[in-house]
This record gives structure tokens, C-alpha cells and sequence, in this order.
């Protein structure tokens, strides 16, 4: 039946349906559409919740993933295998003086080794207590190091107080399956100008580090007689400390002794423990003198502070034992180690057979010697021959074993981390200001070693490269152990994976690939390639991290990462990262920066990768066009040539007209001064700066020419060398100065605390380099041949004249050198670098 359709009266109001009567279709249509709006909505809001969630845990993933990634060590297998500094697999190097920081002391190449050393101090002095354990400038000694050293089996050192020279010497026999034996001697002599002969104590101990045990044996009087030890790498061992004798044959001279056996929470604590036992109460009473009190080991009370340690500050005490001497010069005192493992020994290194071996190794000391570098047979005088061995010697006696954790961050870390634990075996610059690894340092140290015992440099090299993390990154600085951390301000502590170093194990790695390819049959040179084979997986991650993190908005160029940020307190903002710390750059830093050392550093690894997988036949296309492209002058030119300069430039956003003033500080009226921010020294900008070349002649504008990217006949070589020549630039009679004379920055302060450092005085890395490089052009065919081989000449003679001038002045060797008088200055011994004078002085390039 149909329905009754429904009628619209116009002015009436539609009557209301009924429930059985459907709504029309165009009503059905616009409900649906509001519901299907509705749902779109509520699913799009749903997703997107979805969605953001997924990010947030993606980005919180990603961020924690990233943030691991600057302690996460490189993947690929590490070149040195776990127990290769072990006394099993390197026995002849388990022992060794492979603590610089200390004057006298030796270790093992093991994490927690059992460590020895000597204290030392001056009895009835003037001054209070003067105990000598680290090395410390501020001992102010007429010198110390290490006159002979063979980095292997003996050592002889010469520590002068203003009265009396103390020689350390130590000989070492294999055997066993511990690293053997090994034995001290040290003599007291006065010197003829001291009124009276010295009284002094010396303080011989041996200290744990986490883990063995050592016990001390005493004999009726008082005197400590031996220590029989044990650890997990020494096995049993026994330490004798025989009495003190004028002569190697002669009776026992008159001495008083105590020890001290008590227990410590760190190495670095060792100073301070014997410190705060010392006690007036004994009496020095040889039988033809007066009695006198004398200051001596007693007993140890830990600070209150220390024996309330919160539990999370505690670690592990570890046995200490110290034995103290006291004698009157002249005296010789020998202190003997034996391995409880050497069971056919032929008799007790002491006495006449310690002599012996003493006198065996210093003639093959010297044998080696002259047939390493030739120095007799170049002329030069047996004072220069015996500085130069000092030199090769300090260096080798300042090889460190080091293990610990470092303390890095990254830009997604918001506190720093302790990276990974690592060992590190390195030389060191200074073995009193800085007795630790320095990465950049490192390739120059591993150039004169490389020479005396290439399988050093390989060690040294495996463990740089085997601290490098996932990324690529090797901290520049190594701070590994609680006794190396003491020795560093906090603000140096924290290494940031961002900033990079000069890459200069190119250097060392350089120079094992000639020595392998002029002569690859020598025994020293054949372990080279398996060792290239096994380091080249991380040379390739850590050459593409420079290539990466370090480059510049323009193609081919490059920039170091780390400047100063705070540019209001700093003359101009220093790059630390690239081992010119003050040199001056562009003055506000920024992305638009292109540095021209690192330029040059980048040409100098993709040309060492380039051979290295040559050699190994893997891949090499790729780093030699790199290193074709990098090392085109015309590029470089187009990035670096100042025409305004004349020279090779930075360029960045800049301005010269810069300078330090007092701070103004507004004190209201009647207020009291004492209550307002002391007026610091800050810099004021007279001029804004643009981007330009920052045109200051010095060091880094020779970088092209240092490190040989220049061609022979380029006619910007002669500029370089002009200037180089030039005495109102770089030209003194004592080497290279690091910034011309001529420069705004010319030795001035970075701020009212920081001394001129990379401004004017002369550094012998650099020269070297220099020297080097002259070298390299005398002897390449080009237009200036003869020019380059006359600076040749003139050069290398004044810093080595100079640099043994002033050894033989003052008894050291020198951070730095002053470029109008010649003076050594800053950190001393530093015979880190400074020693290539060596190398200098023999021509080996």
C-alpha cells in the first residue's frame, strides 16, 4: 500500500515525523558526512599521537644511540693483541722506567703494576722539609735526565742539587717468566764548591696498585732489610736494599734507617703519606760527630677526612713500604729485584758484576749510537755528541705505560663520560709539566725513536690507534690513571669527541714505510707490513673522520673544530685543537673559517693512506685522487693565497683592530668598592670584523711549504722563502720565530693571565720541519735549488748551536726558545720534540 505523502503548508510549521518514518535521503547524506568528518578527525589524532610517540622513543633511541657512540670503541680488531705488553709475549720490555713523572721509579707494562721509586731530601737544611719524589720545575734543580738510556735494557741518569749530584742507574737481566731481574744503583757525590759533605735520606719504596701484596722483613736494629712481594703478573719477587758503601768494594759506611709500611688509597698519594709520617724525634749520631735530630719516616695517621671517606668515595688500599737511608756523602747504595720465577740464575746482579753490565751496555749503547746517526763522523764535538745522546735518552727514559679511563663528551652527552678502560704506551713532552700522551706530539716524538728502535714506534702507534672510538675519534689528550689526572688542571680534563689534532702519526707511519721500502729484509723493518695490515681498518675510519668532521663550507677546505667561544675575554680566541694554541686566527670565529695547516695535514694523510693501501693491495684510487685534488697548488691558492700578504692565510670573519682593556665596573655613589666584580681585562673590537684572510705571517703561513705541498718551481716559494729569511719576520740567529715581528699579535698576551705563547717564541717542532723542508727543496730540481740549500745550511747550524748552547748553560732542554735572545723558556726538560734536534744534527730526514 502507498504511503500518504506529506503536504508542506506555506507559514505553517512542518509537522514532526514519525518515529516509523525514515528522514530523507539529503538528511541521511549531511549526518553521515558529519560523522565521517568526525571519525577522519579523532583518526588523525590518533595517528598523529601515535606518530609523535613513535618519534619521541625514535629520538630519545637515537639521541641515547648517539650518545654512546663517543664511548663505544672501533669495532674492528684492536692491533695490539690483549696480553702483548705481557711478560710472556714481551718479555724484554715487561720492566722499565715507565714513570717520567717521577725522577727515579720503575713499572711494568701491566694495568695495576707494582710500582718502585726514590724520594729523596736534604738533612740540617735551611729550609723545611725539601722531599723530591715528582718531577717538579718548582724544585728548581740545576738539572736532571738521563744521560744514557737504551730504551731496553739500562739507563743512567744525573739528578744536580745546588751541592751534591745523585746518579740513578739501572740494569736489567731477562729470565724467567716474569720479566726478570733488575738492579739500582744510586751515588751521592758533593760537588767540590759545598762547604761541608751532605747529609741526606733516600727513600726507596714499593707501592701496590689495586691488587698483590707486599711484605716487609726487618732486621734487629730497625733496618729494613728486603720486602718479599707477590701480584698476578710479578708472581712471588723479592726487593733487597743492601747498605750504603763508599765504593764498590768498601766497608759499610755509618747510616740510621727506618721504614714505613702502611697501606694507600692512590698512587698520586704517595707524596703526602711519607710527607704527614715525617717526625723530628731521631737522632743522626756517627761515631766521629755530633748528634742531631733528623727528619724520618715515623708513622702514618690518615686525615680525619680521609678515614671518614663516604663508601662511594673508597678505593681498594693497597700496600706501601718505604725505606728510608740516611747517610753522609759520598755513598752508593744498590737495590736488587728478583723474579721468584728466574731459577738458574748465575749469580746476583750487585757490586763488580753490576759494574760490568753497567760498562757492556754502555758501549753497545754507544756502538748503536754512532751507526744510528753518524754524528763523529759528521765533526761535531764530543760535547755536542754527548748532548745529543742526553737528548735521544730523556726521551726514551720518557716513554710511559699508562692505563685508565679517559673523561670525554659529546654535543648529545649533557654530562661527560669516562670512556672505556685503555692502556697507552707513549712518550711524553715534559716529564715535569706534562708527564702524559699528547696525540699531535706524538708523530714527532715517534720520528727520532723510529730511527733508534722502530718497534717502539710500532707499540706506541697500535696503542694511540687502538684508543679510537667508533666514530673515528682519538681524544687528543690522554689522562689515564688517578696519578696522571692529578697532575692537570680541571679545565683540561674533559676531551670532546668534536675537536680533532694534527694528524702527525702520518709522520712515524711515513717514515716505517721508507725504512720497510729501502731495506725490507732488516730484521727491524719486517714486521712493518703485518702491522700496516691490521691497522689499516681504523686508519681508513680515522683518516675519513678528519675528512668529515673537520672540513669547511667549501669544497676542499678545511676547518678546526674546538675554538674559543667566549670571544670577549680573549685577545684572540685560541684553537688548542690545532696545536698552536694562541696562534692568531680569525679573530670571531665562525663556519666560514678555512684553515690552511689543517689544509696541508689533509694533503699529507691522503698521501700516506694513498701508499699504505697501495702497499697492502687494497683499494687506493679514492686517496690518490684526494690527495691529487688537496694537494693542487692552484686550488690551494684559491683558498689560502693572500695577495695583500704575499704569503699562504688563514680566512675567516676578521679584524685586526682588536685590543685588551680594563672593564668598566659602575659603583654607585657611597657604595663600597669590595662589594662589585673585580674589572677584568676583556677585548674591545675598534673595527667589525669581515670575512677576509686574517694575513698574519708565521707559522701556519708555512705550512704549505713544511710539509712539502708546494711545487719545486711554484713562484710562491719564492715568497716563503724571502720571508723566511727575513729578520723583521721570521728570520733569528737562533731558528724560526712563530710570528713575524711585523704582526699586530707580535708577542702580546691572549688575556691578563695567558703569557704570549705561539706569538713570537721559537719552537723546535717546527723548525725541524723547516729544516726539513729546505732540505727537500735543495735537492730537488727547481729555480730555487741554491736558495733553499743555503737557508739549509744557515738554519740547521743556529738551533743547533743555540739548542746545545743553552743545555750547556742552564742543564736543560727547552719547551721553547726566546726569539731575541735565545734563551730557553716555558716547561724544561722538555725533551719531547725539542730532542729532533738530534735528528737535525744527523740529517735524517
Amino acid at each position: 500500500m502507498g504511503r500518504q505523502r506529506k503536504r508542506v503548508v506555506t507559514g505553517e510549521a512542518a509537522p514532526p515525523p514519525r518515529k516509523d518514518e525514515k528522514p530523507s535521503a539529503f538528511h541521511r547524506k549531511e549526518k553521515k558526512k558529519k560523522v565521517d568528518v568526525g571519525k577522519i578527525f579523532i583518526n588523525i589524532s590518533i595517528g598523529l599521537c601515535i606518530f609523535s610517540l613513535i618519534w619521541f622513543f625514535y629520538a630519545l633511541y637515537m639521541r641515547s644511540s648517539l650518545a654512546k657512540r663517543v664511548m663505544t670503541l672501533h669495532p674492528s680488531p684492536p692491533v695490539l693483541d690483549a696480553n702483548s705488553s705481557s711478560a710472556k709475549v714481551s718479555p724484554e720490555r715487561f720492566w722499565g722506567s715507565y714513570r717520567p713523572q717521577v725522577y727515579f721509579g720503575m713499572k711494568t707494562r701491566s694495568p695495576r703494576s707494582i710500582v718502585t721509586g726514590l724520594m729523596w731530601m736534604r738533612q740540617f737544611a735551611d729550609t723545611d722539609v725539601n722531599l723530591r719524589h715528582t718531577c717538579e720545575q718548582g724544585d728548581r734543580l740545576q738539572s736532571y735526565g738521563w744521560m744514557m738510556h737504551d730504551g731496553l735494557t739500562f739507563g743512567v741518569q744525573e739528578i744536580r742539587e745546588n751541592d751534591f749530584t745523585l746518579t740513578t742507574e739501572f740494569v736489567k737481566r731477562k729470565g724467567g717468566d716474569h720479566g726478570g731481574d733488575w738492579t739500582w744503583r744510586i751515588t751521592a757525590k758533593q760537588h767540590s764548591s759545598a762547604p761541608q759533605p751532605p747529609v741526606i735520606s733516600l727513600m726507596i719504596y714499593a707501592a701496590a696498585d689495586t691488587q698483590g701484596s707486599l711484605q716487609a722483613h726487618v732486621e734487629e736494629n730497625n733496618r729494613l732489610a728486603s720486602i718479599a712481594g707477590f701480584s698476578e703478573e710479578l708472581g712471588n719477587f723479592k726487593i733487597t736494599f743492601r747498605k750504603p758503601v763508599i765504593g764498590e768494594l768498601s766497608s759499610t759506611k755509618y747510616a740510621t734507617y727506618n721504614h714505613l709500611q702502611t697501606v694507600t688509597p692512590g698512587l698520586e698519594k704517595l707524596t703526602d703519606i711519607v710527607k704527614q709520617s715525617l717526625n723530628r724525634r731521631f737522632v743522626y749520631g756517627p761515631p766521629s760527630g755530633e748528634k742531631r735530630h733528623y727528619i724520618a719516616i715515623d708513622t702514618f695517621k690518615p686525615p680525619h677526612h680521609q678515614s671518614q671517606q663516604k663508601p662511594a668515595d673508597t678505593r681498594k688500599e693497597s700496600d706501601f713500604v718505604v725505606h728510608q737511608v740516611t747517610v753522609q756523602m759520598p755513598f752508593q747504595i744498590e737495590v736488587l729485584f728478583e723474579s721468584g720465577s728466574f731459577r738458574d740464575r748465575p749469580n746476583q746482579l750487585v757490586s763488580s758484576t753490576l759494574t760490568q753490565e753497567l760498562e757492556k751496555r754502555k758501549a753497545a749503547f754507544d756502538n748503536k749510537f754512532e751507526k744510528t746517526f753518524g754524528l763523529e763522523g759528521k765533526g761535531f764535538s764530543q760535547a755536542h755528541i754527548r748532548f745529543s745522546k742526553a737528548a735521544l735518552s730523556n726521551m726514551l727514559g720518557g716513554m710511559g705505560y699508562f692505563h685508565g679511563q679517559s673523561v670525554v663528551q659529546s654535543a648529545y652527552n649533557e654530562y661527560p663520560l669516562l670512556y672505556p678502560e685503555g692502556a697507552l704506551f707513549t712518550a711524553v713532552p715534559s716529564r715535569s709539566f706534562f708527564p702524559r700522551g699528547f696525540l699531535w706530539d706524538e708523530g714527532f716524538h715517534q720520528l727520532l725513536l723510529s730511527k733508534w728502535d722502530p718497534q717502539v714506534t710500532r707499540e706506541a702507534i697500535a696503542h694511540w690507534v687502538d684508543l679510537m672510538n667508533v666514530e673515528g675519534w682519538i681524544p687528543r689528550e690522554q689522562i689515564l690513571g688517578d696519578e696522571a689526572r692529578s697532575k692537570v688542571p680541571a679545565e683540561f680534563v674533559v676531551q670532546r669527541n668534536e675537536n680533532a689534532n694534527p694528524p702527525t702519526l702520518f709522520f712515524a707511519l711515513q717514515e716505517l714505510i721508507e725504512q720497510l721500502s729501502s731495506n725490507p729484509d732488516a730484521p727491524s723493518s719486517r714486521p712493518t707490513l703485518p702491522f700496516l695490515r691490521r691497522l689499516y681498518p681504523r686508519l681508513k675510519t680515522w683518516f675519513e673522520w678528519y675528512n668529515t668532521t673537520q672540513s669547511g663550507l667549501l669544497p676542499n677546505s678545511y676547518r678546526w673544530r674546538g675554538r674559543d667561544k667566549d670571544t670577549n675575554l680573549f685577545l684572540n680566541p685560541k684553537t688548542l685543537t690545532s696545536g698552536l694554541d694562541d696562534y692568531p686566527r680569525a679573530s670571531h670565529p665562525s663556519t666560514e673559517e678555512r684553515h690552511v695547516d689543517l689544509h696541508c695535514w689533509m694533503v699529507l694523510s691522503s698521501g700516506v693512506m694513498s701508499t699504505i693501501a697501495r702497499l697492502l693491495g687494497e683499494p687506493h684510487e679514492e686517496y690518490q685522487a684526494s690527495h691529487r685534488v688537496l694537494s693542487d697548488n692552484a686550488l690551494l691558492n684559491e683558498l689560502h693565497w693572500s695577495e695583500q700578504l704575499h704569503a699562504f692565510s688563514d680566512f675567516g670573519n676578521h679584524t685586526q683592530d682588536v685590543l685588551l682593556q680594563k672593564e668598566k665596573v659602575y659603583v654607585p655613589p657611597g657604595q663600597p668598592r669590595h662589594q662589585f666584580p673585580v674589572a677584568r681585562q676583556v677585548r674591545y673590537v675598534r673595527r667589525a670584523p669581515k670575512l677576509q684572510y686574517v694575513n698574519a705571517m708565521g707559522y701556519v703561513s708555512l705550512f704549505p711549504f713544511l710539509l712539502h705541498v708546494l711545487t719545486p718551481d711554484s713562484p710562491r716559494l719564492e715568497h716563503v722563502l724571502r720571508d723566511i729569511r727575513d729578520p723583521n719576520k721570521l728570520w733569528t740567529s737562533y731558528g724560526l720565530r712563530s710570528l713575524s715581528k711585523a704582526d699586530p699579535l707580535y708577542l702580546k698576551r691572549n688575556t691578563e693571565h695567558d703569557a704570549p705563547y705561539w706569538r713570537g717564541p721559537i719552537w723546535i717542532n717546527i723548525n725541524y720541519l723547516a729544516v726539513r723542508a729546505l732540505h727537500h727543496y735543495s735537492v730537488t730540481v727547481g729555480p730555487y735549488q741554491e736558495k733553499a740549500a743555503a737557508l739549509y745550511e744557515e738554519l740547521r747550524t743556529n738551533i743547533i748551536n743555540n739548542v746545545h748552547r743553552q743545555y750547556v748553560e742552564t742543564g736543560y732542554v727547552w719547551e721553547q726558545y726566546s726569539d731575541s735572545t735565545g734563551r730557553g723558556q716555558g716547561s724544561h726538560p722538555f725533551t719531547g720534540w725539542s730532542a729532533l734536534t738530534v735528528l737535525m744534527m744527523a740529517e735524517q730526514y
